[in-house]
């Protein structure tokens, strides 16, 4: 079963250290990462979308996605 997940948040470095975690743990990258202004808070934030593949197991959709 391949899961999904996407990370987001300011253009900072705590979000590469995010992405690098997820990185470590077995999760690969989706396309390329997307940036948008917020208005609100007057920054850049970035998202990033990645996806595992792990065991086939029934979908659980009360399961965290990093507990997979």
């Amino acid at each position: 079963m391949q899961i999904y997940r996407f990370l987001t948040g300011e253009d900072d470095s705590a979000f590469c250290h995010k992405v690098t975690k997820a990185l470590s743990e077995g999760w690969q990258l989706h396309g390329g990462p997307t940036y948008a202004y917020d208005a609100v808070s007057k920054k850049m934030r970035c998202g990033q979308a990645v996806t595992k593949v792990v065991k086939d197991q029934p979908y659980d959709p009360d399961k965290k996605l990093i507990d997979y």
